[in-house]
């Protein structure tokens, strides 16, 4: 039944400021679409009523329309074409929300932090770039914005114990520089149909002599990609894949890497959440734990160690071993829908982000029930991984404010970010988009009753797990800077212009480059202050980041039963 305001209600409403058309708006709104809803209804109206009197605040202050941006995902589609079309109706507030490429939005905000004018109003950036925000100190903290000047702009009813993400978003001086808008991370995927059939199982452990199943270490996993595409080579008369992946020169490719591929691998020092001293870059801060000090082995950095050449190494061959063809020449956007079409058995580096995708009705990878063929499980590790190392990544696009932006129209950006981040709507986005923030939604009946459709994503999001997998961290000090000279060395790799040890050495020198010129020009806080270079044998240990070259790469393979995993998620464990 729909609520209906009692006179009373309304009138209450009408005298604290709220006017009779906006709460029909929010009615209407909290009705026909932002159910189901952690809150009740009258919660729900009560909150609306909020932001309808602090926008009343900022329209008389003559702030009409705002303009924000964030990068193409089906999470942010959602906010732009409904929710934004809501805080209009709804505060009187016009939101013109852009939706671009992730490289789009890094160059952007580059230019913004270069001229020293924000082009938007607010941004929704990932927390990759949380050291850059730090250091630079032209964001925002929003913890000292919440105290302060934008105390009467922010919602009572925010609750940030409920926002799973905000220790990725914290910077080395304590205070929260973003704010959560959406998560996803990045999981072992597979064919959970296939894995379990007979005939496939039994030819598996005749050949290998263990276990078809979750593979919980690079050589297993490798035994598999070989399997599927050189032994079983079809399935259903179509050519089935053992691995699926990308390689197109492209800033994407970047992220394949920077996304903590290295420290899959086992690259960087154990620590959550990033490795310290060594990070998943091959960064190494001093001791204070916030100046970096180099990225190159001679300066004590891993970026360009035995660990990251072999993981740039496994990269490179799986893909041309195992993988389409096609699969060299695709960016992360065109790769990414293709284990749905049906023939990719597994893939090791898969985003959680496409799972609203690999749902829909009707595809090859779906149950006539709804149900996923498919389930996800922690990525298996490196030779050189040990316990306590960074698991994998998890992106956490969030909220983001330049410091000098105009005040009023910041205020009614951070109101805008509330909106879409709040009680009353996000377990609706969250069902859209399937990239939570809130452990209420997480929790929530509706994703108690429909856990099975999503192929263990709610198991993991419900556990330790969820915070185990991070995003890059405060050891990368100009994330835009440094980002961009992933992807075109590992191309030169690729294309096999280069070693993957003479990708890495440039990659590791063009780094250090980088952050000396950033120690010449000097930061707001923890500059770079470049370790001397010296031999690399004074850095290599098998004690610590970086790594010696290990003597036996590939181990054998280990598997695991898919329920096990799934179990110790739900005992609350991380694997």
């Amino acid at each position: 039944m729909k609520l209906k305001l009692s006179a009373i209600a309304v009138a209450a409403m009408l005298a604290s400021g709220a006017s009779w058309a906006d709460m029909k708006a929010a009615e209407k709104w909290v009705n026909d679409e932002f159910q189901p809803s952690t809150l009740s209804k009258k919660q729900q109206l009560d909150e609306m009523k909020w932001f309808i009197d602090a926008a009343a605040k900022l329209k008389a202050k003559g702030v009409t329309e705002i303009n924000v941006v964030s990068e193409t995902i089906d999470t942010h589609v959602y906010e732009s074409k409904t929710m934004a079309k809501a805080f209009e109706e709804i505060t009187g507030i016009k939101v013109k929300h852009d939706i671009i490429q992730e490289g789009d939005v890094v160059e952007k905000l580059q230019t913004s932090m270069q001229s020293g004018k924000s082009i938007y109003d607010g941004w929704i950036s990932d927390s990759d770039l949380i050291g850059t925000h730090y250091r630079y100190g032209q964001i925002m903290s929003l913890t000292d914005y919440m105290a302060g000047a934008g105390k009467e702009f922010t919602n009572p009813g925010i609750d940030l114990k409920d926002f799973i993400g905000t220790s990725f978003t914290t910077a080395p001086d304590g205070k929260l520089y973003q704010l959560p808008d959406q998560q996803f991370a990045n999981l072992y995927w597979f064919r959970a149909d296939l894995f379990a059939r007979k005939d496939l199982q039994e030819k598996f452990k005749a050949k290998y002599g263990y276990a078809l199943g979750v593979p919980l270490n690079w050589s297993a996993y490798e035994d598999i990609a070989d399997f599927f595409t050189n032994d079983v080579k079809t399935i259903d008369g179509k050519p089935i894949y053992g691995h699926m992946d990308y390689g197109k020169k492209d800033p994407s490719l970047g992220w394949r890497f920077t996304d903590a591929w290295l420290s899959m691998a086992g690259s960087a020092d154990k620590g959550i959440p990033n490795g310290m001293p060594v990070d998943e870059w091959g960064i190494r801060v001093a001791d204070d734990k916030c100046t970096p000090v180099g990225a190159s082995v001679e300066r004590g950095g891993a970026t360009n160690s035995p660990a990251a050449v072999y993981a740039l190494t496994k990269y490179i061959d799986w893909m041309k071993k195992y993988a389409p063809k096609e699969a060299t020449g695709m960016t992360f956007g065109e790769a990414g829908p293709v284990p749905a079409q049906g023939q990719i058995a597994q893939q090791i580096f898969w985003y959680t982000a496409f799972t609203a995708d690999m749902t829909k009705k009707g595809l090859p990878v779906v149950n006539a029930d709804g149900t996923p063929k498919w389930r996800m499980a922690p990525g298996p590790n490196g030779p050189y991984w040990k316990p306590g190392m960074q698991n994998g990544y998890q992106d956490v696009g969030s909220w983001t404010f330049f410091k000098n932006g105009d005040p009023n129209r910041t205020a009614a950006a951070w109101l805008y970010a509330q909106f879409v981040t709040a009680k009353t709507t996000s377990l609706k986005k969250s069902i859209q988009g399937l990239t939570f923030i809130r452990d209420s939604d997480i929790r929530s009946e509706y994703f108690t009753k429909n856990a099975d459709k999503y192929g263990g994503l709610i198991e993991f999001y419900r556990s330790p797990a969820r915070v185990a997998w991070t995003p890059t961290g405060t050891n990368v000090p100009d994330y835009p800077k440094l980002a961009q000279l992933w992807w075109k060395n590992v191309a030169q790799a690729v294309t096999g212009e280069k070693t993957p040890q003479a990708a890495m050495d440039n990659l590791a020198k063009e780094m250090d480059d980088v952050m000396a010129r950033l120690q010449r020009a000097g930061m707001s806080h923890c500059a770079p202050k470049l370790n001397p270079k010296e031999s690399a044998d004074k850095w290599l240990s098998d004690q610590h980041a970086p790594w010696k070259k290990l003597a036996n790469e590939k181990p054998k393979g280990e598997t695991i039963a898919y329920d096990t995993l799934l179990n110790a998620w739900k005992a609350g464990k991380v694997r």
